[in-house]
């Protein structure tokens, strides 16, 4: 079976203004890099849907969510926070985002493909069950997360969320519910300056200093992270794939390379095989220097693909 891409053109067109470091091309980065690897026409192509009121409201207030549609613009940019703002195609693109991670558990629960890359934005690890914030509006991979329990009737997933900031957003939505495991790494002190002092047996956070190489990167995710995960057995496996932990990309301070990143996601799979019968979805969140976003997503979906 093949890798799903699940992307949708409303994606592209949610833009938060010139200057805005999560911009639509960052899925032109990403397929334009696809193409010349000559991966693009091996995978199976699907557009995302809507996600439903219902699937979003599994992880997000519905104040939220109506608010959140009522900020949406017909013209110019909106501002719902420091970070984070709306075009008039942001709110289609939101819904387009979390639908296309449900979308990508449904192909994989039901044998359809047999994992799946979601490339679409806004991102969502930072979003909160009612909060929008870091370039995020809702939290795609905890709609995803939630839907393979509730939708699916799984027992325990687990989230390896290795963007260079701490997910929390996904913390906030699970952190009382020990059916998801949540791995965060991340800078720190780094925003959103948290997840450092958290004491959970299904939260595990790994704080780590500027300056972090890839050999240290992967003995302390060797050490910290990759027991928990296996130990946990889970049976689907998330990714929330952030690549600004990428040493070209400015955002982190981060030593990351393409080689880490085909790292990380051969062990978290390898570790996970067993229980998720290789069940794993991954969805974007950052990745900020165009070049090495999709010089690492195009190495991360070669593994999943099994190349």
């Amino acid at each position: 079976m093949h890798t799903a891409y699940i992307t949708h053109p409303e994606c592209l067109r949610h833009d938060m203004g010139h200057q805005h470091p999560e911009s639509p091309s960052r899925l032109n980065a990403v397929s334009d890099r696809l193409h010349a690897a000559h991966l693009f026409d091996y995978l199976l192509h699907y557009e995302a849907p809507l996600a439903h009121r219902s699937q979003l409201a599994r992880v997000h207030d519905p104040a939220y969510i109506d608010a959140v549609e009522a900020a949406s613009p017909y013209d110019g940019i909106v501002d719902l926070d420091g970070d984070t703002a709306m075009n008039s195609h942001t709110l289609e693109a939101a819904y387009r985002a979390a639908g296309g991670a449900v979308m990508a558990v449904d192909r994989v629960m039901r044998g359809a493909v047999a994992n799946a890359f979601v490339a679409a934005r806004p991102p969502g690890h930072h979003a909160t069950h009612n909060r929008s914030m870091g370039f995020c509006i809702f939290n795609n991979v905890a709609v995803a997360a939630a839907h393979a329990l509730e939708a699916h009737g799984l027992k325990r997933v687990a989230i390896v969320d290795f963007d260079v900031h701490h997910g929390n957003g996904t913390e906030d939505i699970f952190q009382d519910d020990p059916r998801v495991m949540l791995c965060s790494t991340f800078q720190h002190p780094f925003y959103p300056y948290s997840g450092a002092d958290t004491v959970s047996d299904h939260i595990i956070n790994v704080p780590l200093p500027a300056g972090t190489t890839g050999k240290r990167y992967r003995e302390v995710f060797e050490e910290k992270v990759l027991p928990r995960l296996a130990a946990f057995e889970p049976e689907m496996l998330f990714f929330s794939a952030g690549f600004d932990g990428h040493r070209e990309d400015d955002m982190g301070q981060f030593g990351l390379m393409e080689s880490d990143y085909i790292w990380i996601t051969e062990q978290s799979m390898a570790v996970t095989q067993a229980h998720t019968r290789g069940r794993v979805v991954s969805v974007l969140e950052g990745g900020y220097d165009l070049s090495s976003l999709g010089r690492s997503v195009t190495e991360h979906i070669r593994v999943l693909a099994g190349l």
